[in-house]
């Protein structure tokens, strides 16, 4: 019987989900479209134009990308070098008392469901190089992959373009001498749904559910600071 007669084994080709640059990149366009349109808003409520809400959605642009660029890096670093400590601590063990470790990794195989001598014989090959008992103890144990570690830098890029273009949206009109508040309330409906949306086909939801969520959370913060903008003024 030839191999034709079998079907073809299909492999699906996963995304990389361990990254450190969607979680950054999403919240970041997020933020940087909801707390501009919401900044600029404020300022149009308390009847600032022209030069005046150009230079306050300039600011909080400047700023806000910053401040999730530094964040976001101070996030991961730390969070990196906690793990890098624990790795640290599992590779000092595996030293001190590799059959301890062995054993350990034995009786984890066996709660996931393998026989005693299986589990054992694994734990033991696993065992027979440092570097790779290492490796799937903390993988095992701790959950991380030590050769995949969010990168800091990664995350901190991520973050302030990602804001950056977020919070020129709402400011794009006036910045082409379009002194009209409707049109920065129209681009900024459009790219919060948009936004909402693109995040909600990434993740495999409905597009109308990620879209419509996000427009409606940006409209309630816009509402709000221009109400506080209306009464300040």
């Amino acid at each position: 019987m030839t191999s034709s007669a079998y079907p073809m084994e299909l492999h699906r080709h996963h995304r990389d989900v361990t990254g450190g640059w969607l979680r950054p990149a999403v919240f970041g366009v997020m933020d940087g479209l909801v707390s501009n349109a919401a900044l600029i808003a404020g300022v149009v409520g308390g009847g600032g134009r022209g030069s005046v809400v150009v230079l306050a959605g300039l600011s909080g642009l400047a700023a806000g990308a910053c401040s999730m660029a530094v964040g976001e890096y101070t996030s991961v670093a730390s969070q990196s070098d906690l793990v890098r400590a624990e790795l640290d601590i599992e590779r000092r063990e595996l030293a001190r008392d590799p059959d301890a470790e062995q054993e350990e990794l034995t009786l984890l195989y066996q709660a996931r469901g393998l026989d005693r001598d299986l589990a054992e014989l694994v734990a033991q090959q696993l065992h027979r190089d440092p570097e790779t008992a290492w490796r799937v103890h903390a993988r095992e144990e701790l959950g991380v992959d030590p050769d995949d570690l969010p990168s800091p830098w990664l995350a901190a890029v991520s973050s302030f373009t990602a804001f950056a273009l977020g919070a020129l949206v709402p400011l794009l009109p006036f910045l082409l001498g379009l002194d009209s508040v409707g049109g920065a309330v129209a681009l900024t409906l459009l790219a919060l749904f948009a936004t909402g949306a693109a995040v909600a086909r990434l993740t495999g939801r409905a597009l109308w559910r990620g879209g419509g969520r996000q427009l409606l959370l940006g409209v309630l913060a816009a509402a709000v600071t221009f109400t506080i903008g209306s009464l300040a003024g």
